[in-house]
């Protein structure tokens, strides 16, 4: 593999006070606020206003996960309380929808918050279903410097374990959030069209779209597509290293319709309107499964990108992205599937050459995080711009905070 090109994490620091940090989203989705950023100017409106910013016709494509109710808190006799937050699972099954239709038992990989107070035993709370009833044991199977493997067990066993996390779960806000969640959180740290359970964070980008905003978008001619990247806690973990190709980025799990990569190749030369920093990486990572599916000659059960494939000349080699879907088409056709799945750890970073979005609708990020690095790929140093116009005009940041529109440089 060449050489990365080094990329500081230093240079993607800014000051961001506690107070500019949304701990609340506005009271009326579309009505936060919008920076856009086109051609090097920048300007602002509400985001109930962003069609009239879009180009006509086109595709825009968003991430349609859901976030679950990934946090417990459990009770110990003693007094003390235990969290364990739910992250993936792992045994009767690793597949994530038949996990949440799992009954009776699960075992799935966590973190355990007040770790050193659960020694051993189980732990139990009970919890109210439809009126009835139910109980709740967590048990921890091991203990690794990182995680730990729980295993649930509930009664009534017929309940499944979506249906165990919505009676005892609790929304994971993030921990930049310094508050508890509220009722108002099940709703609102949700996008309106999210479909497919497996998140422990929104995709926040989509946090803002409407119905109405929605129809408006379509009746300019722009189709609408979905795929599936289900957020994990890494996407919260900062670069801790200065050179950034130190940084061991998290990987995720993303699904895509075939119907979707039909539509791509079909609107390849209109503009691609993408929501989020996750459905951008989720249409890269695919564009990277098909140059691989290319260049290796080999029929690889499923999508599994790595943190650096892109940036390897093995398959840096300018394969067109119609040639690269085309294949992937070709791929599923053979082995009879509609949709196409697997994992992307792919970090993006400036220097990377975009091959599917040409317009980015996305938030504000943490200072030194991944998903900076992404938005500066995207609009190059102009980001320090709009960060510093944002800042200057009482913008609010993160999760819940206000919205832009990039549209690449």
């Amino acid at each position: 593999m060449k050489q990365l090109p080094f990329v500081n994490i230093n240079d993607f620091n800014y000051p961001l006070p506690t107070n500019r940090i949304a701990q609340f989203p506005v009271e009326k989705r579309d009505e936060a606020k919008l920076v856009i950023y086109k051609d090097k100017k920048i300007s602002e409106d509400l985001f109930k206003n962003i069609p009239d910013y879009l180009p006509d016709s086109g595709l825009l494509i968003y991430n349609e996960t859901k976030v679950i109710q990934a946090r417990m808190l459990f009770q110990k006799e003693s007094g003390a309380q235990i969290e364990i937050f739910c992250l993936e699972p792992v045994n009767p099954t690793r597949e994530i929808q038949q996990a949440f239709e799992q009954q009776s038992r699960v075992v799935w990989k966590c973190l355990v918050g007040n770790s050193k107070k659960w020694k051993l035993g189980k732990l139990q709370k009970s919890f109210i279903l439809n009126d009835k009833k139910g109980i709740l044991t967590a048990e921890r199977k091991l203990h690794y410097e990182s995680y730990s493997l729980i295993e649930f067990q509930w009664e009534p066993t017929t309940l499944s374990f979506s249906d165990i996390l919505v009676a005892s779960g609790i929304i994971p806000l993030p921990p930049y959030m310094n508050r508890k969640a509220v009722d108002n959180d099940k709703l609102r740290y949700q996008t309106i069209y999210a479909g497919s359970e497996g998140s422990v964070a929104a995709p926040t980008a989509g946090l803002h779209f409407t119905q109405a905003v929605l129809q408006k978008i379509k009746s300019k001619g722009i189709a609408v597509e979905d795929v599936t990247l289900h957020v994990g806690a890494g996407t919260f973990k900062p670069v801790s290293t200065d050179d950034v190709g130190k940084h061991e980025m998290h990987t995720e799990k993303i699904f895509v319709k075939k119907t979707t990569i039909q539509k791509i190749i079909e609107k390849q030369n209109q503009p691609i309107i993408v929501v989020g920093t996750t459905t951008t990486r989720t249409l890269e990572s695919l564009y990277w499964f098909g140059v691989k599916l290319l260049v290796d000659n080999d029929e690889k059960k499923e999508i599994d990108i790595k943190q650096w494939d892109p940036y390897n000349p093995i398959y840096d080699v300018g394969i067109s992205l119609k040639k690269s879907f085309s294949k992937i088409l070709d791929f599923m056709g053979d082995k009879g599937l509609d949709v196409i799945s697997g994992q992307t750890q792919l970090m993006i970073i400036p220097g990377y050459s975009f091959r599917i979005p040409d317009v980015l609708i996305t938030n504000f990020h943490m200072p030194k995080s991944t998903l900076l690095l992404l938005v500066s790929a995207f609009i190059g140093e102009g980001w320090k711009n709009v960060y510093e116009y944002a800042l200057n005009h009482n913008f609010r940041f993160l999760s819940y905070g206000d919205s832009c529109l990039f549209f690449k440089r």
